[in-house]
């Protein structure tokens, strides 16, 4: 019973770090285009939202991620078999790249609170899709384990990818045309 129990708390804590993980690029993009304002908004701005992105990064989603692998390797200890399993070492490869998708984030958290901007806010609205893709990958495995065809796997990756580019596109014209949308 144990076992379900860290498993439960594993994955509300996963959830609750993508969370940060999706919103914080979002808040880096509202950061980079108030820096570009003119003043008072750029300051009333930009002082808010390095105030909510330090919230978010440091109560929420920090923590998130450290609690996510310690009931991780909790499970594992319960039952270490797990790490043999080919899905879950394919799995750790994507959680491998998820922590330094976090780490880059953190660097350009760093910048952001020190009003270092050295990308654009567009940039941002794509790095944010970064977690989207791993997170699509692990549900998958996690899902479907073994019983994944790798080719429609990575078929369905591209397709993604594909998707969101257009639906980022899209949304730049919409933008272009109504800066308030």
């Amino acid at each position: 019973m144990t076992y379900f129990y860290l498993k439960a708390f594993h994955l509300i804590f996963v959830i609750t770090w993508f969370a940060g993980l999706f919103y914080i690029p979002r808040l880096f993009v509202y950061q980079i285009e108030a820096f570009h304002k003119p003043s008072p908004e750029k300051e009333i701005l930009g002082k808010q939202l390095k105030l909510m992105a330090k919230r978010l990064w440091f109560i929420i989603t920090w923590p998130s991620a450290i609690l996510a692998l310690i009931f991780g390797l909790s499970l594992f200890y319960i039952n270490p078999t797990l790490f043999y399993m080919p899905w879950m070492q394919v799995k750790l490869g994507f959680i491998i790249l998820l922590f330094i998708y976090h780490l880059k984030t953190h660097q350009y958290y760093k910048q952001l609170q020190n009003d270092v901007v050295k990308k654009s806010s567009n940039y941002m609205r794509i790095w944010n899709e970064g977690a989207t893709f791993i997170l699509f990958a692990v549900i998958f495995l996690v899902i479907l384990k073994s019983a994944i065809n790798w080719i429609w796997g990575v078929i369905g990756i591209v397709i993604l990818g594909i998707l969101i580019m257009l639906g980022f596109k899209l949304y730049k014209n919409i933008r272009e045309k109504n800066p308030e949308a």
